[in-house]
């Protein structure tokens, strides 16, 4: 999994709450349990629309997607942060997320962050307001700052999740780390029931 440091990406602003998982990655694009192959089918429902914010032109390469509250809620597929992630966000800013999406985005390298409505509501207007709206990501400093420094503001995380992605470790890396016990389990495994191996 890809380490999360810090970011400094163009702003995205979806302004829609509610956003459900079948809104993000419809159910027809659902055709493979590999993590590629899904972008296309982001937000496809929407992308008919001319104006809707993926395709205006000023948000192309946005690695930062801004939402209003319980974005991600709806069924619990992954493929939606496979979507996100495959067309180029690597995070979201929102005052809420569902559960489960929440934690299929750690589990993915992606970061979800939670600020307040009204600090929500004024990176609206920023990005409303200024063509190529940018902020910066640390997630060591657990800050959403202005590229100058002059507007920041910081967010909470699970201490393990931030130790997880500063040092990309997914569940699979993370049981790894104990590779050597695992294969030592195993040996001895096969030597005190051998006849669970014919």
């Amino acid at each position: 999994m890809e380490k999360f440091t810090l970011l400094n990406g163009v702003v995205a602003p979806l302004d829609r709450a509610n956003v459900d998982t079948d809104q993000i990655i419809p159910q027809r694009f659902l055709k493979s349990i590999k993590r590629t192959g899904f972008a296309e089918g982001l937000f496809a429902a929407w992308r008919g629309d001319p104006d809707f914010v993926l395709n205006q032109q000023r948000y192309r390469g946005a690695t930062i997607l801004l939402a209003r509250k319980n974005f991600g809620c709806g069924s619990s597929r992954e493929h939606a942060p496979w979507a996100l992630a495959e067309y180029g966000f690597r995070c979201f800013i929102a005052p809420s997320f569902a559960d489960i999406f929440h934690g299929n985005c750690f589990k993915n390298g992606l970061l979800p962050v939670i600020l307040t409505e009204a600090e929500v509501d004024r990176l609206f207007y920023e990005c409303a307001s200024f063509p190529g709206f940018r902020l910066v990501v640390d997630l060591a400093q657990q800050t959403v700052a202005t590229p100058d420094g002059a507007s920041a503001m910081r967010f909470e995380i699970d201490p393990f999740r931030k130790h997880c992605l500063l040092n990309g470790l997914d569940e699979i890396a993370l049981t790894l780390r104990h590779a050597d016990k695992i294969r030592a389990f195993e040996s001895a495994r096969r030597e005190r029931y051998p006849w669970y191996f014919r």
